[in-house]
């Protein structure tokens, strides 16, 4: 039987063999492969300073901490995201305050925003999702109107722009993961990137416990004694992910443009096929073209994702919406129907294989099986 991974990272040979180079060295913890990791990943996305660290979780959680956000706050974000999105502002104190999303993009909704903030609105978090960018240039409006701060949820969107705009141009902070199925990955990973050096600053010694030395700062130089100024986490990134990293990054727009090649495929082939709608691609974007995803009828789409993995097709379900997790629902009292749009998504989605080294008689194949199933 034909078998098609959900997902296969683009690790090659040269990536390996940088990360082995750091095994057979002495320093493996936060260092020089780390620090090249950080300018590097900032030129790319035309920031000052980016902070590597273990997770986007952390850089969501460590961006609220250094910008204030705590207990007796809200954050307005979207229940269509991965669940860390809104963990990340409970782990912070505050309380996630939901909005719901675009039919058209599965995207926050900023026209919702304004009837969201109250007095206790301290922050917007937007999700960038499947790699195609929010409204940000309305949600930078409605921040400045009301004096919110934003954070951005790119853990989709590292190659996205937005008639112009890049991730990060119009918030505080960019927050990034490396995770397995990311576009460049170090297995586990992320990174927080702003134009602000004394929050930059913030970051890396709250990434690091809150000391104002590294074990670089403390061991490969004349020893200086550290202090701890603040009380952080152990949030920071070791120098054998960044050096899986480095390469990815040097051939991140040659990957990328493999996948919107196969994006297109997918869409060619979907398009106006009876049963399956497409969320929409729009124009004047760059989609980072992380998640190809359809939406069927909810009748039908866990027998769908049973009978794909039977084919022998790899596929998930990106997302349940927050919202209407267990813990979510028992402890803020959430209940069907409060975010409709988002759990019209959340019922009928189906994430497909995408990847550059999917092949297009793959797609030709997993197309083949859904059109059978489907109509």
């Amino acid at each position: 039987m034909k078998r098609i991974e959900f997902f296969h990272h683009s690790i090659d040979e040269e990536d390996i063999e940088r990360a082995n180079g750091v095994l057979r060295s002495i320093f493996l913890t936060t260092g020089k492969e780390v620090e090249e990791f950080e300018q590097k990943f900032s030129q790319y996305i035309d920031k000052r300073c980016t902070v590597g660290l273990t997770s986007c979780t952390a850089a969501l959680h460590l961006s609220l901490i250094a910008l204030g956000v705590g207990p007796g706050d809200d954050v307005i974000t979207t229940p269509m995201s991965f669940c860390a999105t809104a963990n990340a502002i409970l782990h912070a104190g505050a309380r996630p305050v939901f909005i719901d999303v675009e039919e058209e993009t599965g995207n926050l909704n900023a026209e919702l925003i304004e009837s969201a903030i109250t007095e206790r609105t301290k922050a917007i978090i937007p999700v960038h999702l499947y790699g195609q960018m929010c409204d940000m240039k309305r949600i930078k409006k409605i921040a400045e109107k009301y004096n919110l701060k934003i954070i951005e949820d790119a853990a989709h969107a590292i190659e996205a722009s937005r008639n112009g705009i890049r991730v990060g141009e119009l918030s505080e902070a960019v927050c990034f993961s490396f995770y397995a199925t990311k576009s460049i990955t170090s297995g586990e990973g992320g990174a927080i990137s702003t134009d602000n050096r004394t929050l930059a600053e913030a970051f890396s010694m709250l990434r690091l416990h809150g000391i104002d030395r590294g074990a670089a700062d403390r061991y490969t130089k004349r020893y200086h004694h550290w202090d701890m100024p603040l009380l952080g986490w152990k949030y920071n990134m070791d120098n054998i992910q960044a050096a899986l990293l480095i390469g990815q990054l040097e051939r991140i727009e040659e990957l990328w443009q493999k996948r919107d090649l196969l994006w297109k495929i997918y869409e060619m082939e979907l398009t106006n096929v009876r049963g399956i709608r497409l969320l929409k691609s729009l124009s004047g974007f760059k989609h980072a073209r992380l998640m190809f995803t359809v939406l069927v009828s909810p009748d039908k789409r866990d027998a769908l994702l049973w009978t794909l993995q039977d084919r022998g097709v790899g596929v998930a379900v990106n997302y349940r919406p927050i919202h209407l997790l267990k813990y979510y629902r028992e402890t803020f009292g959430y209940r069907e129907g409060d975010y409709p749009v988002a759990e019209e998504i959340g019922k009928s989605t189906i994430s497909l294989p995408l990847y550059p080294a999917l092949k297009e008689e793959d797609i030709k194949y997993i197309v083949k099986v859904l059109k059978e199933e489907i109509i």
